[in-house]
Protein backbone atom coordinates (compact mmCIF):
# COMPACT_ATOMS: atom_id res chain seq x y z
CA UNK A 1 0.00 0.00 0.00
CA UNK A 2 0.87 3.82 -0.50
CA UNK A 3 -0.28 7.09 -0.24
CA UNK A 4 -0.89 9.49 -3.28
CA UNK A 5 -2.53 12.42 -4.15
CA UNK A 6 -5.00 13.37 -6.08
CA UNK A 7 -5.67 16.83 -7.29
CA UNK A 8 -8.94 18.58 -8.10
CA UNK A 9 -9.54 21.77 -9.26
CA UNK A 10 -11.99 24.13 -7.82
CA UNK A 11 -12.90 27.43 -8.13
CA UNK A 12 -9.72 28.16 -10.47
CA UNK A 13 -7.83 26.64 -7.40
CA UNK A 14 -6.00 23.15 -8.05
CA UNK A 15 -6.74 21.35 -4.13
CA UNK A 16 -4.67 17.86 -3.17
CA UNK A 17 -5.94 15.41 -1.50
CA UNK A 18 -5.03 12.00 -0.12
CA UNK A 19 -5.83 8.53 -1.01
CA UNK A 20 -4.34 5.19 0.55
CA UNK A 21 -4.28 2.92 -2.59
CA UNK A 22 -3.71 -0.95 -2.70
CA UNK A 23 -1.52 -2.48 -5.29
CA UNK A 24 -3.01 -6.58 -5.95
CA UNK A 25 -2.50 -9.08 -9.00
CA UNK A 26 -4.68 -10.33 -11.25
CA UNK A 27 -4.97 -13.11 -14.19
CA UNK A 28 -4.48 -9.86 -16.41
CA UNK A 29 -1.75 -7.79 -14.27
CA UNK A 30 -1.05 -5.83 -11.72
CA UNK A 31 -4.02 -3.40 -10.62
CA UNK A 32 -4.66 -0.43 -8.28
CA UNK A 33 -7.47 0.41 -6.26
CA UNK A 34 -8.32 3.21 -3.79
CA UNK A 35 -8.81 1.78 -0.51
CA UNK A 36 -9.76 4.94 1.52
CA UNK A 37 -9.51 8.76 1.16
CA UNK A 38 -7.90 10.27 3.92
CA UNK A 39 -8.98 13.45 2.31
CA UNK A 40 -6.93 17.04 2.80
CA UNK A 41 -3.22 16.00 5.01
CA UNK A 42 -1.02 18.87 6.23
CA UNK A 43 2.84 17.74 6.98
CA UNK A 44 1.54 16.60 10.89
CA UNK A 45 -1.33 13.96 9.34
CA UNK A 46 0.90 12.75 6.83
CA UNK A 47 3.36 12.25 9.27
CA UNK A 48 1.26 10.48 11.62
CA UNK A 49 0.17 8.42 9.00
CA UNK A 50 3.18 7.48 7.84
CA UNK A 51 4.50 6.75 11.69
CA UNK A 52 1.18 4.17 11.76
CA UNK A 53 2.37 2.11 9.11
CA UNK A 54 6.52 1.57 9.76
CA UNK A 55 7.35 -1.35 12.10
CA UNK A 56 7.13 -0.23 15.78
CA UNK A 57 10.25 -0.04 18.43
CA UNK A 58 9.51 -3.76 19.25
CA UNK A 59 10.88 -4.87 16.14
CA UNK A 60 7.59 -6.25 14.83
CA UNK A 61 8.78 -6.74 10.77
CA UNK A 62 4.83 -7.80 9.82
CA UNK A 63 4.08 -4.19 9.33
CA UNK A 64 5.72 -2.41 5.81
CA UNK A 65 6.71 0.78 5.12
CA UNK A 66 4.37 3.06 4.09
CA UNK A 67 5.51 5.21 1.39
CA UNK A 68 4.16 8.68 -0.28
CA UNK A 69 3.72 8.57 -4.33
CA UNK A 70 5.84 12.02 -3.72
CA UNK A 71 7.69 11.79 -0.76
CA UNK A 72 10.97 12.55 -2.88
CA UNK A 73 9.19 16.06 -3.32
CA UNK A 74 8.41 16.65 -0.36
CA UNK A 75 11.12 17.18 2.62
CA UNK A 76 9.54 16.73 5.85
CA UNK A 77 10.11 19.85 8.47
CA UNK A 78 12.41 19.17 11.49
CA UNK A 79 9.83 21.03 13.61
CA UNK A 80 7.18 18.58 12.51
CA UNK A 81 5.50 16.30 14.39
CA UNK A 82 2.52 13.43 14.18
CA UNK A 83 -0.40 14.38 14.53
CA UNK A 84 -3.11 11.97 15.66
CA UNK A 85 -6.93 12.28 15.82
CA UNK A 86 -9.05 10.13 17.91
CA UNK A 87 -11.57 8.17 16.53
CA UNK A 88 -15.01 7.24 18.14
CA UNK A 89 -14.98 2.94 17.29
CA UNK A 90 -18.39 2.26 17.94
CA UNK A 91 -19.42 4.30 14.95
CA UNK A 92 -16.71 2.92 12.69
CA UNK A 93 -18.86 -0.21 10.32
CA UNK A 94 -18.17 -2.74 7.79
CA UNK A 95 -18.92 -2.41 4.49
CA UNK A 96 -18.66 -4.09 1.12
CA UNK A 97 -17.85 -7.48 3.19
CA UNK A 98 -17.68 -10.58 1.29
CA UNK A 99 -17.15 -14.26 1.05
CA UNK A 100 -13.91 -15.65 0.92
CA UNK A 101 -13.28 -18.69 2.28
CA UNK A 102 -15.62 -20.97 0.08
CA UNK A 103 -14.84 -19.33 -3.47
CA UNK A 104 -11.20 -19.04 -2.79
CA UNK A 105 -10.91 -23.16 -1.33
CA UNK A 106 -13.28 -24.14 -4.93
CA UNK A 107 -11.11 -22.19 -7.05
CA UNK A 108 -7.95 -23.72 -5.57
CA UNK A 109 -9.82 -26.96 -5.89
CA UNK A 110 -10.32 -26.78 -9.41
CA UNK A 111 -6.68 -25.67 -10.08
CA UNK A 112 -5.86 -28.87 -8.47
CA UNK A 113 -8.11 -30.83 -10.64
CA UNK A 114 -6.64 -28.55 -13.67
CA UNK A 115 -10.07 -27.97 -14.53
CA UNK A 116 -9.19 -24.54 -15.58
CA UNK A 117 -6.74 -25.51 -17.58
CA UNK A 118 -8.92 -27.86 -19.34
CA UNK A 119 -11.74 -25.40 -20.20
CA UNK A 120 -9.10 -23.08 -21.60
CA UNK A 121 -7.93 -25.52 -23.74
CA UNK A 122 -11.53 -26.64 -24.86
CA UNK A 123 -13.53 -23.69 -24.98
CA UNK A 124 -13.50 -20.58 -27.58
CA UNK A 125 -11.88 -17.35 -26.80
CA UNK A 126 -14.78 -15.09 -28.36
CA UNK A 127 -14.72 -11.45 -28.93
CA UNK A 128 -16.09 -10.86 -25.74
CA UNK A 129 -14.24 -9.25 -22.74
CA UNK A 130 -14.83 -12.22 -20.61
CA UNK A 131 -13.62 -15.39 -21.89
CA UNK A 132 -16.14 -18.34 -22.07
CA UNK A 133 -13.45 -20.22 -19.56
CA UNK A 134 -13.73 -17.78 -16.77
CA UNK A 135 -17.81 -18.06 -17.39
CA UNK A 136 -17.81 -21.23 -17.19
CA UNK A 137 -15.26 -21.43 -13.59
CA UNK A 138 -17.94 -19.22 -12.11
CA UNK A 139 -21.18 -21.62 -12.47
CA UNK A 140 -18.83 -24.39 -11.53
CA UNK A 141 -17.90 -22.41 -8.40
CA UNK A 142 -21.37 -21.13 -7.52
CA UNK A 143 -22.95 -24.47 -8.11
CA UNK A 144 -20.20 -26.06 -5.76
CA UNK A 145 -20.50 -23.42 -3.18
CA UNK A 146 -24.40 -22.58 -3.47
CA UNK A 147 -26.39 -24.52 -5.86
CA UNK A 148 -28.91 -21.76 -7.71
CA UNK A 149 -30.40 -20.59 -10.35
CA UNK A 150 -27.91 -18.71 -13.37
CA UNK A 151 -30.35 -15.81 -12.49
CA UNK A 152 -29.01 -15.50 -8.62
CA UNK A 153 -25.85 -16.10 -9.11
CA UNK A 154 -25.65 -12.98 -11.44
CA UNK A 155 -27.81 -10.94 -9.30
CA UNK A 156 -26.71 -12.01 -5.45
CA UNK A 157 -23.88 -14.56 -5.33
CA UNK A 158 -21.34 -13.16 -7.53
CA UNK A 159 -21.44 -9.83 -6.57
CA UNK A 160 -21.25 -11.45 -2.56
CA UNK A 161 -18.23 -13.40 -3.10
CA UNK A 162 -15.09 -12.65 -3.59
CA UNK A 163 -14.82 -13.98 -7.37
CA UNK A 164 -14.47 -10.13 -9.00
CA UNK A 165 -10.61 -10.36 -7.44
CA UNK A 166 -9.70 -13.84 -7.65
CA UNK A 167 -11.12 -14.42 -11.57
CA UNK A 168 -10.44 -10.77 -12.66
CA UNK A 169 -14.33 -10.46 -14.05
CA UNK A 170 -15.91 -7.69 -12.83
CA UNK A 171 -19.54 -8.06 -11.33
CA UNK A 172 -20.86 -5.76 -13.92
CA UNK A 173 -19.90 -8.34 -16.74
CA UNK A 174 -22.04 -11.39 -15.26
CA UNK A 175 -25.28 -11.69 -16.47
CA UNK A 176 -27.54 -14.74 -16.22
CA UNK A 177 -27.89 -14.51 -20.41
CA UNK A 178 -24.41 -14.81 -20.62
CA UNK A 179 -24.30 -17.82 -17.94
CA UNK A 180 -26.56 -19.50 -19.99
CA UNK A 181 -24.46 -18.84 -23.16
CA UNK A 182 -21.71 -20.23 -21.44
CA UNK A 183 -23.51 -23.87 -20.62
CA UNK A 184 -24.37 -23.45 -24.19
CA UNK A 185 -20.53 -23.52 -25.19
CA UNK A 186 -19.55 -26.54 -22.72
CA UNK A 187 -22.62 -28.77 -24.15
CA UNK A 188 -20.37 -29.77 -27.37
CA UNK A 189 -17.33 -30.89 -25.13
CA UNK A 190 -19.42 -32.97 -22.68
CA UNK A 191 -18.09 -36.31 -23.58
CA UNK A 192 -14.27 -34.64 -23.12
CA UNK A 193 -14.87 -33.10 -19.81
CA UNK A 194 -16.18 -36.88 -18.67
CA UNK A 195 -13.91 -38.50 -19.66
CA UNK A 196 -11.20 -35.63 -18.17
CA UNK A 197 -12.90 -35.69 -14.21
CA UNK A 198 -13.01 -39.85 -14.13
CA UNK A 199 -9.84 -39.89 -14.97
CA UNK A 200 -8.45 -37.12 -12.86
CA UNK A 201 -10.60 -37.85 -9.73
CA UNK A 202 -9.41 -41.71 -10.18
CA UNK A 203 -6.26 -40.71 -9.78
CA UNK A 204 -6.28 -38.22 -7.00
CA UNK A 205 -8.92 -40.02 -4.98
CA UNK A 206 -8.21 -43.94 -6.09
CA UNK A 207 -11.57 -44.49 -7.06
CA UNK A 208 -12.91 -47.82 -8.14
CA UNK A 209 -15.33 -48.63 -11.05
CA UNK A 210 -15.92 -51.74 -10.79
CA UNK A 211 -19.55 -51.51 -9.65
CA UNK A 212 -22.30 -49.11 -11.22
CA UNK A 213 -25.15 -47.97 -10.31
CA UNK A 214 -27.65 -47.02 -12.77
CA UNK A 215 -30.75 -44.90 -12.07
CA UNK A 216 -33.11 -42.51 -13.75
CA UNK A 217 -35.28 -39.50 -12.37
CA UNK A 218 -36.80 -36.66 -13.90
CA UNK A 219 -37.28 -32.79 -13.71
CA UNK A 220 -40.61 -30.75 -15.05
CA UNK A 221 -41.14 -27.63 -17.08
CA UNK A 222 -43.76 -24.75 -15.39
CA UNK A 223 -44.12 -23.87 -18.76
CA UNK A 224 -45.10 -25.30 -22.34
CA UNK A 225 -41.39 -25.84 -23.25
CA UNK A 226 -42.21 -25.68 -26.70
CA UNK A 227 -38.90 -24.83 -27.95
CA UNK A 228 -37.51 -28.51 -26.04
CA UNK A 229 -38.39 -31.34 -28.49
CA UNK A 230 -37.49 -33.66 -25.49
CA UNK A 231 -39.87 -32.16 -23.12
CA UNK A 232 -43.04 -34.57 -22.92
CA UNK A 233 -45.67 -35.58 -20.49
CA UNK A 234 -45.39 -39.08 -18.88
CA UNK A 235 -44.55 -40.56 -16.14
CA UNK A 236 -43.72 -37.61 -13.24
CA UNK A 237 -41.59 -38.59 -10.09
CA UNK A 238 -42.23 -34.99 -9.06
CA UNK A 239 -46.26 -36.25 -8.74
CA UNK A 240 -46.73 -33.66 -11.71
CA UNK A 241 -48.28 -35.46 -14.34
CA UNK A 242 -50.03 -31.66 -15.38
CA UNK A 243 -46.48 -30.55 -16.63
CA UNK A 244 -43.83 -31.51 -19.41
CA UNK A 245 -40.66 -32.96 -18.33
CA UNK A 246 -37.45 -34.84 -19.14
CA UNK A 247 -35.82 -38.10 -18.00
CA UNK A 248 -31.96 -38.05 -16.33
CA UNK A 249 -29.86 -41.23 -16.63
CA UNK A 250 -27.49 -41.16 -14.16
CA UNK A 251 -24.60 -43.38 -13.83
CA UNK A 252 -22.45 -43.37 -10.55
CA UNK A 253 -19.85 -45.58 -9.03
CA UNK A 254 -19.56 -47.15 -5.53
CA UNK A 255 -18.43 -44.20 -3.75
CA UNK A 256 -21.63 -41.93 -5.39
CA UNK A 257 -19.05 -40.28 -7.75
CA UNK A 258 -21.22 -39.39 -10.84
CA UNK A 259 -18.90 -40.97 -13.98
CA UNK A 260 -21.66 -39.81 -16.76
CA UNK A 261 -25.70 -39.15 -17.62
CA UNK A 262 -27.91 -38.79 -20.81
CA UNK A 263 -31.24 -36.98 -21.30
CA UNK A 264 -34.14 -38.87 -22.18
CA UNK A 265 -37.19 -37.73 -23.59
CA UNK A 266 -39.74 -37.26 -20.72
CA UNK A 267 -42.48 -40.38 -22.07
CA UNK A 268 -39.68 -42.96 -22.43
CA UNK A 269 -39.63 -46.11 -20.05
CA UNK A 270 -36.65 -47.05 -17.94
CA UNK A 271 -36.23 -49.96 -19.52
CA UNK A 272 -35.39 -49.20 -23.08
CA UNK A 273 -32.64 -47.05 -21.89
CA UNK A 274 -30.50 -50.01 -20.69
CA UNK A 275 -29.19 -50.84 -24.02
CA UNK A 276 -28.31 -47.28 -24.90
CA UNK A 277 -26.32 -46.50 -21.76
CA UNK A 278 -24.46 -49.19 -20.87
CA UNK A 279 -23.44 -49.03 -24.76
CA UNK A 280 -22.26 -45.63 -24.50
CA UNK A 281 -20.30 -46.06 -21.10
CA UNK A 282 -18.90 -48.80 -22.32
CA UNK A 283 -17.97 -46.85 -25.65
CA UNK A 284 -16.41 -43.85 -23.46
CA UNK A 285 -14.17 -46.29 -20.96
CA UNK A 286 -14.41 -49.59 -22.14
CA UNK A 287 -16.13 -52.65 -20.93
CA UNK A 288 -13.09 -53.98 -18.08
CA UNK A 289 -14.91 -56.10 -15.71
CA UNK A 290 -17.84 -53.93 -13.94
CA UNK A 291 -20.76 -55.21 -12.47
CA UNK A 292 -24.23 -53.31 -13.30
CA UNK A 293 -26.57 -52.65 -10.82
CA UNK A 294 -30.38 -51.31 -11.78
CA UNK A 295 -33.47 -51.63 -9.87
CA UNK A 296 -36.71 -53.46 -11.01
CA UNK A 297 -37.87 -50.45 -13.45
CA UNK A 298 -34.74 -51.76 -15.69
CA UNK A 299 -35.77 -55.41 -15.84
CA UNK A 300 -36.89 -56.53 -19.60
CA UNK A 301 -36.64 -59.81 -21.07
CA UNK A 302 -34.56 -57.72 -24.18
CA UNK A 303 -32.00 -56.79 -21.36
CA UNK A 304 -31.62 -59.77 -20.15
CA UNK A 305 -30.88 -60.93 -23.39
CA UNK A 306 -28.30 -57.97 -23.94
CA UNK A 307 -26.37 -58.35 -21.11
CA UNK A 308 -25.68 -62.04 -21.33
CA UNK A 309 -24.56 -61.94 -25.21
CA UNK A 310 -22.08 -59.46 -23.76
CA UNK A 311 -20.52 -61.69 -21.42
CA UNK A 312 -21.31 -58.30 -18.75
CA UNK A 313 -22.04 -58.77 -15.26
CA UNK A 314 -25.38 -57.62 -13.60
CA UNK A 315 -27.53 -57.34 -10.56
CA UNK A 316 -31.10 -56.03 -11.35
CA UNK A 317 -34.03 -55.93 -9.15
CA UNK A 318 -37.09 -58.35 -9.92
CA UNK A 319 -40.86 -57.98 -8.82
CA UNK A 320 -41.57 -58.93 -5.09
CA UNK A 321 -44.26 -61.48 -7.22
CA UNK A 322 -41.43 -63.69 -7.52
CA UNK A 323 -41.10 -64.48 -4.37
CA UNK A 324 -43.50 -67.16 -3.92
CA UNK A 325 -40.95 -69.12 -6.04
CA UNK A 326 -38.09 -69.21 -3.13
CA UNK A 327 -41.24 -70.02 -0.78
CA UNK A 328 -38.79 -72.71 0.63
CA UNK A 329 -35.63 -70.63 0.81
CA UNK A 330 -37.57 -67.80 2.75
CA UNK A 331 -38.67 -70.75 5.58
CA UNK A 332 -34.52 -71.55 6.07
CA UNK A 333 -32.45 -70.05 8.67
CA UNK A 334 -28.84 -69.98 6.43
CA UNK A 335 -29.04 -66.40 6.02
CA UNK A 336 -25.59 -64.41 5.65
CA UNK A 337 -25.34 -61.22 7.54
CA UNK A 338 -24.09 -58.05 5.45
CA UNK A 339 -24.71 -55.17 7.76
CA UNK A 340 -26.82 -54.48 10.81
CA UNK A 341 -30.40 -55.34 9.56
CA UNK A 342 -29.76 -56.89 6.38
CA UNK A 343 -29.35 -60.37 5.39
CA UNK A 344 -28.87 -62.16 2.04
CA UNK A 345 -28.83 -65.68 0.84
CA UNK A 346 -28.05 -66.66 -2.80
CA UNK A 347 -30.31 -68.96 -4.74
CA UNK A 348 -30.10 -70.50 -8.37
CA UNK A 349 -32.65 -69.93 -10.70
CA UNK A 350 -35.66 -71.81 -9.88
CA UNK A 351 -35.50 -72.32 -14.17
CA UNK A 352 -32.35 -74.24 -13.69
CA UNK A 353 -30.08 -71.22 -16.07
CA UNK A 354 -27.08 -69.68 -15.00
CA UNK A 355 -28.48 -67.10 -13.31
CA UNK A 356 -28.28 -66.55 -9.43
CA UNK A 357 -30.67 -65.02 -7.36
CA UNK A 358 -29.94 -63.04 -4.21
CA UNK A 359 -32.69 -62.82 -1.41
CA UNK A 360 -32.58 -60.21 0.30
CA UNK A 361 -34.39 -59.22 3.98
CA UNK A 362 -34.20 -55.77 5.47
CA UNK A 363 -35.38 -55.29 8.87
CA UNK A 364 -35.79 -51.30 8.29
CA UNK A 365 -38.12 -52.35 5.25
CA UNK A 366 -40.08 -54.98 6.81
CA UNK A 367 -40.80 -52.02 9.65
CA UNK A 368 -41.43 -49.66 7.13
CA UNK A 369 -43.95 -51.53 5.23
CA UNK A 370 -45.59 -53.08 8.15
CA UNK A 371 -46.35 -49.18 8.78
CA UNK A 372 -47.59 -48.19 5.89
CA UNK A 373 -49.96 -51.62 5.96
CA UNK A 374 -51.22 -50.82 9.28
CA UNK A 375 -51.89 -47.17 8.09
CA UNK A 376 -53.70 -48.71 5.10
CA UNK A 377 -55.52 -50.99 7.07
CA UNK A 378 -56.20 -48.69 9.30
CA UNK A 379 -58.03 -46.21 7.07
CA UNK A 380 -60.28 -48.60 5.08
CA UNK A 381 -61.52 -50.41 8.52
CA UNK A 382 -62.26 -46.99 9.46
CA UNK A 383 -64.24 -46.32 6.22
CA UNK A 384 -66.22 -49.46 6.13
CA UNK A 385 -67.35 -49.14 9.45
CA UNK A 386 -68.37 -45.64 8.38
CA UNK A 387 -70.36 -47.11 5.49
CA UNK A 388 -71.93 -50.00 7.87
CA UNK A 389 -73.03 -46.99 10.13
CA UNK A 390 -74.72 -45.35 7.52
CA UNK A 391 -76.31 -48.28 6.33
CA UNK A 392 -77.74 -48.76 9.56
CA UNK A 393 -79.52 -45.44 9.85
CA UNK A 394 -81.46 -45.92 6.22
CA UNK A 395 -81.86 -48.16 3.40
CA UNK A 396 -78.69 -47.63 0.81
CA UNK A 397 -78.55 -48.32 -2.80
CA UNK A 398 -75.92 -51.47 -3.36
CA UNK A 399 -74.34 -49.55 -6.34
CA UNK A 400 -73.97 -46.73 -4.34
CA UNK A 401 -72.25 -48.75 -1.70
CA UNK A 402 -69.89 -50.43 -4.31
CA UNK A 403 -68.52 -47.13 -5.67
CA UNK A 404 -68.35 -45.67 -1.61
CA UNK A 405 -66.20 -49.15 -0.87
CA UNK A 406 -64.65 -49.11 -4.24
CA UNK A 407 -63.27 -45.57 -3.95
CA UNK A 408 -62.16 -46.62 -0.29
CA UNK A 409 -59.93 -49.61 -1.60
CA UNK A 410 -58.95 -47.09 -4.75
CA UNK A 411 -57.51 -44.04 -2.33
CA UNK A 412 -55.76 -47.37 -0.13
CA UNK A 413 -54.86 -49.78 -2.60
CA UNK A 414 -51.62 -50.90 -0.41
CA UNK A 415 -54.07 -52.42 1.58
CA UNK A 416 -56.82 -53.35 -0.23
CA UNK A 417 -55.84 -56.53 -1.58
CA UNK A 418 -56.20 -57.67 2.05
CA UNK A 419 -59.73 -57.24 2.41
CA UNK A 420 -63.10 -58.68 0.90
CA UNK A 421 -66.01 -57.11 1.36
CA UNK A 422 -69.25 -58.24 0.53
CA UNK A 423 -72.46 -56.25 0.49
CA UNK A 424 -75.39 -58.35 2.10
CA UNK A 425 -79.37 -57.78 2.32
CA UNK A 426 -80.84 -57.33 6.11
CA UNK A 427 -83.77 -59.21 7.36
CA UNK A 428 -85.38 -55.94 6.99
CA UNK A 429 -84.46 -55.44 3.02
CA UNK A 430 -81.78 -53.01 4.23
CA UNK A 431 -78.28 -53.56 2.70
CA UNK A 432 -74.98 -53.99 5.25
CA UNK A 433 -71.56 -54.67 5.11
CA UNK A 434 -70.79 -57.45 7.35
CA UNK A 435 -66.66 -56.13 7.54
CA UNK A 436 -63.69 -57.36 6.15
CA UNK A 437 -61.65 -60.21 6.31
CA UNK A 438 -57.90 -61.06 6.05
CA UNK A 439 -57.08 -62.86 3.03
CA UNK A 440 -53.10 -63.11 3.22
CA UNK A 441 -50.50 -62.65 5.64
CA UNK A 442 -47.38 -60.47 5.44
CA UNK A 443 -44.88 -63.31 5.85
CA UNK A 444 -43.44 -61.41 2.38
CA UNK A 445 -42.71 -58.60 3.90
CA UNK A 446 -38.98 -57.03 4.02
CA UNK A 447 -38.20 -59.26 1.64
CA UNK A 448 -36.97 -58.67 -2.20
CA UNK A 449 -35.10 -60.91 -4.79
CA UNK A 450 -32.44 -60.07 -7.29
CA UNK A 451 -31.35 -61.24 -10.55
CA UNK A 452 -27.15 -61.35 -10.31
CA UNK A 453 -25.22 -62.74 -13.20
CA UNK A 454 -21.75 -63.46 -12.95
CA UNK A 455 -20.46 -65.36 -15.74
CA UNK A 456 -17.33 -66.20 -13.96
CA UNK A 457 -15.58 -68.56 -12.36
CA UNK A 458 -16.77 -69.95 -8.48
CA UNK A 459 -13.66 -67.86 -6.58
CA UNK A 460 -14.54 -64.61 -8.92
CA UNK A 461 -18.65 -65.01 -8.21
CA UNK A 462 -17.52 -64.83 -4.70
CA UNK A 463 -15.59 -61.94 -4.65
CA UNK A 464 -18.05 -59.88 -6.75
CA UNK A 465 -20.75 -60.91 -4.48
CA UNK A 466 -19.24 -59.49 -1.02
CA UNK A 467 -18.58 -56.51 -3.49
CA UNK A 468 -21.99 -55.72 -4.45
CA UNK A 469 -24.45 -57.02 -1.60
CA UNK A 470 -23.19 -53.88 0.81
CA UNK A 471 -24.71 -51.46 -1.64
CA UNK A 472 -27.75 -53.19 -2.95
CA UNK A 473 -29.56 -51.42 0.17
CA UNK A 474 -28.29 -48.40 -0.66
CA UNK A 475 -29.59 -48.80 -4.20
CA UNK A 476 -32.59 -49.62 -3.10
CA UNK A 477 -33.15 -46.91 -0.43
CA UNK A 478 -32.41 -44.22 -3.65
CA UNK A 479 -35.14 -45.93 -5.50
Amino acid sequence: MFVRPCYRKKDGKRHAYWALVESYRTERGPRQRVVAYLGRLDEEGRLGVQQAATPNAHGDERQQHLPFADETSHNDSADSKPRWVTVNASAVRVENCVQFGGPWLALELLKKIGLDDFLQKHLPLGQADVAWSSMALVLVICRLCKPSSELHIAEHFYRDTVLAQLLGVPTAKIQHTRLYRALDQLLPHKEKLEAFLKHRLGELFELEYDLLLYDITSTYFEGQAKANAKAKYGYSRDKRSDCKQVCIALVVSRCGMPIGYEVFDGNRRDSTTVKEIVTTMESRYGKSNRVWVMDRGMLSEANIKFLKEGGRRYIIGTPKSMLKQFERQLLEESWDHVREGVEVKLCPSPDGDEETFILCRSRDRLEKEKAIFARFESRIEEGLSKIKASCEKKKQSPVKIAERIGRLKGANSRAARLFDVNVGEGDDGSRGVPGGCLLCVRGGSGQFPQCLHLPVAAERVGRASSLALPVLRKDYSLV
